[in-house]
């Protein structure tokens, strides 16, 4: 499907959402001038990310097309693109998208050869209804065919309208296209793109279509070309990833992919989200437990803790094996760190479900829960059906199980004191760092360490390595203050090494490495045909 739909510029009708004083702007010759103007010198951009690490990674592809095509990213200044790359999953999306884009209204009014894109999971949904509700939008793309964002772009101001193009289904596989990576130390590798399963609560399957696999030799490529640049940790991405190999009839491709990634020399951490449980089999733990590079860190989505809610919400497995997954990972992987998902609300929960919920945490101990107030999409099975929650029922339940789950992370973090950790400094450090003089990492098992560097010893660079002992635990970070040089040690990488050149071709400070490429752009193939090394 590809529909082209008149640009707002011809039109006098304000926008449903724009600020009350929005007057939608006519379009003259000076206007026009002005937008031509533009073309003569490289447009600068910025995406705005909604949603999940997929959304995160399509978001690294959008940037990559973009360089590709000769903008640049906005240096705080405003940008002549805005791309949103939007979430359907949660009901606040929409209002977060419409909020963003009523104020981006009279600052394109002023700017007329500024254009505004709309992507992702929100515009595959609702499609002519952004362009309804927002008709300064110039661009509306979907899903399936995000390497068309430039092209849109393109044709929109040559045309002088907005452009609407949403596929039903994928027509390139995303990692074959120009991706900039936020991260030169770390990276998002989609093994697998949409999904077979048909929760009753999810949408994604109808916006990101059936499960469609990448072949391994593709994903290897992929994951030995980021370790060339310098990064050293992977995350495999997939709606469910452990489901990996349906397509072309594998049933153990995933724990295969898994044991390939211990043989890739320099990739020294690996991890995955999200599996599903009810195809959480003995083989990937086995592969998990067996390869060193795999982290001691599993994301497990639960969703409820209740049978009954879980038939309801069409999720093929029960608590008993939810529970007896856990107890596999942690027989096989001891300081295994477990994190999950939880719907509080679902329609027809019973305070007897919750209580079943609230069993299930207590049991699981989980390191951190990611804990979410049922909202009705609309399109999903569970928006028609009866014994919809009252928003004051919804509310004091999802208090009482954050409350819970908030106990439970401090007591599982205060288990982790005098542990001596390997921590991947981050480019990112925490809200305090200024009074605290702290940087921040991820431990092995993906724990938020704020850390100091004792007095005399070498600051390591994002990418480093530096391993601490935990002195102080709270209930989302862990301290490490080493009291010496002593009780700290730093293992400068390749990660590191990669950083100091990133911020060199950026006109930082420190030198690029001996021998290091010129001229990088920070833009590479996402599917390179690159041969796997061998040992």
């Amino acid at each position: 499907m590809s529909l082209t739909i008149s640009s707002p510029a011809s039109g006098t009708t304000p926008p449903l959402d724009a600020p009350a004083a929005y007057t939608a702007p006519a379009v003259d010759a000076a206007a026009s001038d002005t937008a031509q103007v533009a073309d003569t010198a490289a447009r600068t951009y910025q995406v705005r990310t909604f949603g999940c690490q997929m959304n995160v990674h399509d978001s690294e592809r959008m940037s990559g097309m973009l360089e590709a095509a000769g903008y640049v990213p906005a240096a705080g200044e405003l940008a002549d693109v805005v791309v949103f790359n939007t979430c359907a999953v949660r009901e606040n999306a929409d209002n977060k998208l419409y909020g963003n884009l009523g104020i981006l209204a009279p600052i394109k009014a002023a700017n007329p050869g500024m254009q505004i894109a709309v992507g992702g999971c929100l515009a595959q949904k609702d499609r002519e209804t952004i362009l309804k509700k927002a008709p300064w939008v110039d661009a509306v793309f979907g899903t399936h065919n995000v390497g068309a964002l430039p092209a849109l772009l393109d044709r929109a101001r040559h045309n002088n309208e907005a452009q609407l193009e949403i596929l039903e289904s994928l027509d390139v596989f995303p990692s074959t296209l120009p991706t900039k990576r936020d991260s030169v130390y770390a990276g998002w590798v989609s093994i697998s793109v949409g999904c077979n399963n048909t929760c009753t609560f999810c949408i994604v399957p109808a916006l990101r279509g059936k499960e469609k696999d990448r072949r391994p030799g593709d994903i290897l490529a992929e994951i030995q070309a980021l370790v060339d640049d310098g990064a050293i940790e992977v995350t495999l991405l997939g709606q469910n990833v452990n489901s990996y190999g349906v397509e072309f009839g594998d049933r153990q491709a995933f724990s295969k992919l898994l044991r390939a990634c211990g043989d890739i020399a320099g990739l020294e951490r690996v991890r995955f989200t999200s599996p599903h449980p009810a195809a959480f089999t003995d083989d990937v733990i086995d592969a998990m437990a067996e390869t060193p590079n795999v982290m001691p860190q599993l994301h497990m989505p639960l969703q409820s803790g209740s049978d009954k809610v879980l038939k309801d919400m069409r999720r093929s497995y029960r608590a008993a094996k939810f529970l007896g997954i856990l107890d596999k990972v942690r027989d096989k992987i001891p300081h295994a760190a477990i994190s999950t998902d939880i719907i509080v609300g679902f329609p027809g929960e019973t305070e007897e479900d919750f209580q079943a919920t609230l069993d299930v945490v207590e049991k699981s101990r989980f390191a951190t829960a990611f804990t979410f107030q049922y909202s009705k999409r609309p399109g999903t099975p569970a928006a028609d059906l009866p014994d919809q929650l009252p928003k004051a029922v919804v509310q004091e339940r999802f208090e009482r199980l954050t409350a819970l789950q908030d106990r439970i992370a401090a007591e599982e973090n205060a288990r982790q004191l005098g542990r001596h950790v390997e921590v991947m400094v981050t480019a990112q450090s925490g809200r305090k760092a200024g009074e605290t003089h702290r940087l921040s990492g991820r431990a092995q098992d993906q724990r938020l360490v704020h850390f100091s560097v004792p007095a005399g010893a070498e600051v390591p660079r994002p990418g480093d390595l530096v391993t601490v002992t935990i002195t102080e635990a709270a209930a989302f970070h862990l301290v490490a203050d080493p009291a010496s040089a002593e009780d700290y040690s730093l293992r400068r990488s390749r990660a590191g090494d990669a950083w100091d050149r990133s911020q060199a071709d950026s006109c930082g400070a420190p030198a690029p490495a001996p021998g290091a490429a010129a001229g990088k752009t920070g833009v590479s193939l996402g599917m390179p045909a690159l041969p796997i090394r061998s040992r």
